[in-house]
């Protein structure tokens, strides 16, 4: 087996943590960071000769397996010298450096995640939760039916400067502006809801509810294609319906802004 270079820089990846934890520790390519993961594979059992002096590693005594020493060259633990990298004259071998190791219960590559396994046809891929948090728009959208403002002018001060009269913002525009609100703090709790019904119902890590927060779309779309993904031909009628509701929303505000600054236009003196 050819050893690395002195130069070739370790990769970012899982490896065996370098104070002899027993897990695998996360190398950025520049440093050990402060994530530690201990593998099902490896659980309950340690890591032969992890940053232990004269440990052997694994594929010791096989033709060509680089053995650890601190005089190879590019032999080199990632992040020797730093503190907490291990003890001194730990060597990486040029196993550890390609993500593979023999003998069983070792590390043997990048830490991919699990694919999502199919649930069951009879699994229902709605609930209350999800078409709540698509259709609550819809309560906006009839206050602003009912917003009719109407604009007078008000002359203010001794040069009689022509005004907007504020008594235009009514009581539907103060309950647009709050309801809005309202909707938005209830869509955040609807997803943490739905999150917790689709994990109850056997969805491998479903779409994270806090996505909700940058907006009620953003977890309807992100949820809908990981249902669709676990659930193969279902789950894609809220994106539909969130389609349909802003294609009509879309309208409706143009009509309503076009009223307005209609309106704003005939009060003001030409």
């Amino acid at each position: 087996m050819t050893v690395p270079q002195h130069n070739t820089p370790t990769p970012p990846g899982w490896y065996p943590d370098p104070s002899g934890s027993g897990q695998l520790r996360w190398w950025d390519g520049n440093a050990w960071t402060g994530n530690a993961w201990n593998p099902p594979a490896q659980a309950g059992t340690g890591q032969a000769g992890a940053a232990q002096p004269g440990a052997a590693w694994p594929g010791a005594g096989q033709p060509g397996a680089a053995q650890p020493g601190a005089g190879q060259a590019g032999a080199a633990w990632p992040g020797a010298g730093q503190p907490g990298a291990g003890q001194a004259g730990a060597a990486w071998p040029a196993a550890a450096r390609s993500g593979q190791y023999a003998g069983p219960g070792q590390y043997a590559g990048p830490v991919q995640p699990a694919p999502r396994p199919e649930i069951s046809k009879q699994t229902p891929v709605y609930n209350p939760f999800i078409w709540l948090v698509t259709l609550l728009p819809v309560i906006t959208l009839i206050i602003l039916l009912f917003w009719n403002p109407v604009f007078h002018l008000r002359y203010v001060g001794a040069r009689r400067v022509p005004t907007l009269d504020p008594s235009a913002f009514s009581v539907p525009y103060f309950l647009l502006v709050i309801s809005s609100w309202l909707i938005y703090g209830v869509s955040v709790l609807l997803a943490y809801l739905d999150w917790q019904k689709l994990q109850r119902d056997g969805v491998v890590r479903p779409f994270q509810w806090a996505w909700a927060f940058l907006g009620a779309g953003v977890y309807v779309v992100g949820r809908s294609v990981i249902v669709h993904k676990v659930a193969p031909q279902r789950g894609l009628a809220p994106v539909w319906a969130l389609i349909g509701l802003t294609a009509v929303s879309l309208i409706l505000v143009s009509v309503k802004a076009s009223m307005i600054v209609s309106t704003i236009a005939k009060a003001l003196p030409m």
